[in-house]
């Protein structure tokens, strides 16, 4: 019998993380935390109105 094996895993089966992707999932949750934290601290009427700005930008109806 032939066995196959994927060419993105490693002959141990271990999951090889490059360091491409450690880089991305850290810029992630640090601008995750940033966006957090930034809307925690910010005035309820600044946050609506950048999210009414945004959704018109996008042409999406808010009213």
């Amino acid at each position: 019998m032939t066995e196959f094996r994927s060419a993105a895993l490693p002959a141990s089966g271990s999951i090889a993380r490059s360091p491409s992707r450690v880089a991305a999932g850290l810029a992630a949750i640090i601008l995750g935390l940033v966006l957090y934290i930034g809307t925690g601290f910010a005035a309820p009427s600044f946050i609506h109105n950048a999210t009414h700005d945004t959704r018109h930008a996008f042409g999406l109806p808010c009213h």
